[in-house]
């Protein structure tokens, strides 16, 4: 197999990890640029709305220390030393400080205006909204995910408030976030009415998505049982841990999983992302054939794979503060080199490794999109929102398109003489019997032709084995070249070879097999003469009840070839003659042609 220059590894990594980290450097600083000093913000509720993002309709504030009491915030936002960022921007990241945001709500109908508040990102720690009374008195409601989820007022993955802003008025609310994790604040408001239908939409698509998981989980299960290849074990444990990722990544696995055990969720997160890791390491290194095709992306590979697992107890005792900036490199390092892989074993023409091109592209791309819409470069659209998902699920449907190729890569690897690259002896036993049962059901000929090389073992005991294969090769691409499909050239064993001939008669069968003789006879193979003999059997002889009954006499034409002194084609005639050891009730008669082309008498 093909092994690649280590140096050209190497670069290719490095060259794909530079990209990435050049491109997050640039998405920071895009972020940092956009934020900017700003007046009081108020929205104005007058007209009826479905949904509505609050792109510049908060004030945002970094209490540093973490300690500001919601009288001290409301004192600075009130002397307006407050940064405005829009909510495409608000992608805060990893902080230890406490982020405050100011909302002003007015309402100048003559009924309360009733709204839901949501905060999409389902993954903060600690999120209380404080609002202050006609007393100047402050209330504060406790939500995030350190707390149960029986804590929430709408049982729901995400973040949503009921707020009633009075007739005729304004109100004021503030937000706190805090989070150990990466923080985005993705605020929108909706009517009542609305979010129902709303939410509807969102489990349905979240369904499909997690159904496709789940379907596909089961399918290859049930393959893996059937074939007991790991690459099938492989993929499915990737499936189900990077589901259970993405589902703790959505806010679904807190809310149906552990409801009452908050504790879970953080380190659940980067546990499952650390085992997908794993298993998407050992598919890719599997499916691609790494360990024969490269020492050392194999040995990167395994690296890496250590690394993950030495990661699951660390997250589990380490602060999570600590370890998800880690999980997120470690991450980022094992992305390009999927990318790096699936290249190199495309330009080698291993052909599975298009599917693995494409899956892994479809999630690169998406996660792309989604990272431009976290810093504001795209606007907050279904598909810049859920891209990470859209591309997971295609990249999971091509993998396993992947796992399909490879299998057909094996099977035809199983069926095909290595040395020659034709057909081999299982091929031919797979093959033969059905077109033998074919034949017989749509009453059509079926004929086979039986070839050994003359004096090979000669060949082989005076030029070296080197020679005894160049000439296999010989014959068996001259044997290749002068049959075309539907006919089937194998290998039958040593020097031997078989040639099945469907839909064709025995005078067909008999110039297929002589045009071999005389191509072979009259072209030198391995720079040396070698001449082959031939045994023709046919269906249309009317004689032969089963596959093995033609091929014991395919086979008995070509001994009688030899004993008639090589270089020949045998065939089975209609003549009437002597019973031959065939398992038939009648048998056919022989006929012999030599160089000319001409019957020999009747054995």
């Amino acid at each position: 197999m093909a092994k690649i220059p280590t140096r050209t590894a190497s670069t290719l990594l490095l060259v794909v990890l530079a990209l990435i980290i050049s491109f997050e450097v640039h998405a920071q600083s895009e972020a940092t640029a956009s934020s900017l000093r700003t007046e009081s913000i108020k929205v104005d509720l007058t007209q009826e709305f479905e949904f509505l993002e609050l792109d510049n309709n908060f004030k945002l504030y970094e209490d540093v220390s973490a300690s500001a009491t919601i009288d001290d915030v409301a004192q600075v936002f009130e002397d307006e030393a407050t940064t405005q960022f829009s909510v495409g921007d608000t992608n805060i990241g990893y902080s230890s400080s406490a982020w405050w945001v100011k909302l002003s709500f007015h309402n100048p109908q003559s009924a309360p205006k009733e709204i839901i508040l949501r905060q999409a990102y389902p993954l903060i720690d600690n999120l209380q909204l404080w609002t202050r009374s006609y007393e100047s008195h402050w209330s504060v409601k406790q939500y995030g995910d350190k707390f149960p989820f029986s804590h929430r007022e709408i049982y729901h993955r995400e973040f949503l408030f009921p707020l009633i802003i009075p007739a005729r008025s304004s109100k004021e609310y503030f937000l706190r976030y805090e989070s150990e994790g990466s923080l985005d604040i993705a605020l929108s408001i909706h009517e009542p009415q609305h979010l129902l239908s709303f939410v509807g939409t969102q489990q349905l698509i979240y369904g499909l998505y997690y159904g496709g998981f789940m379907v596909l989980v089961l399918y290859n299960l049930f393959i893996f049982i059937a074939v007991r290849d790991k690459a099938f074990l492989y993929y499915l444990l990737y499936i189900f841990f990077y589901g259970l990722y993405m589902g703790a990544h959505n806010g679904l696995t807190f809310q149906y999983f552990w409801p009452n055990h908050p504790q879970i969720g953080n380190e659940g997160l980067l546990v499952t992302l650390s085992l997908s890791l794993v298993f998407a390491l050992q598919f890719s290194t599997d499916i691609l054939n790494i360990k024969e095709f490269s020492k050392l992306l194999n040995r990167i590979a395994k690296c890496l794979m250590i690394a993950c697992v030495v990661a699951i107890p660390a997250v589990l005792t380490m602060p999570y503060a600590l370890m998800a900036p880690v999980m997120t490199v470690l991450t980022l390092t094992i992305m390009p080199l999927f990318f790096v892989m699936g290249v190199l074993r495309l330009a080698s023409g291993y052909r599975p490794a298009r599917y693995f091109m494409l899956a892994w592209t479809a999630l690169i791309f998406s996660v792309i999109v989604y990272v431009l819409k976290v810093f504001g470069v795209l606007p907050r659209t279904f598909f810049t929102e859920n891209g990470f998902q859209i591309g997971s699920i295609i990249e999971m449907v091509l993998l396993s398109l992947a796992l399909g190729s490879r299998m057909t890569e094996l099977k035809q690897q199983s069926h095909t003489d290595a040395l020659t690259e034709i057909g081999n002896r299982r091929r031919f036993d797979d093959v033969f019997p059905v077109e033998f049962e074919r034949a017989q059901r749509n009453k059509q000929p079926l004929a086979l032709l039986m070839i050994d090389i003359d004096y090979f073992k000669k060949l082989n005991d005076t030029f070296g084995h080197d020679a005894g294969d160049q000439a296999l090769r010989a014959v068996a691409t001259t044997i290749k070249t002068l049959t075309r499909k539907p006919m089937l050239p194998c290998r039958f064993g040593g020097e031997e070879f078989a040639v099945i001939l469907p839909r064709t008669d025995s005078a067909a069968a008999k110039i297929v097999a002589e045009r071999i003789r005389q191509t072979i006879a009259e072209k030198p193979m391995a720079k040396r003469e070698v001449t082959v003999s031939v045994g023709v059997a046919s269906t249309d002889m009317g004689y032969f009840t089963s596959s093995r009954a033609i091929m014991n006499a395919a086979d008995e034409c070509l001994y009688l070839a030899k004993e008639m002194g090589r270089n020949r084609v045998c065939l089975f005639s209609e003549a009437p003659q002597k019973q031959a050891p065939i398992a038939a009730s009648t048998t056919p008669p022989l006929e012999s042609t030599t160089e000319g082309n001409e019957p020999n008498a009747a054995v």
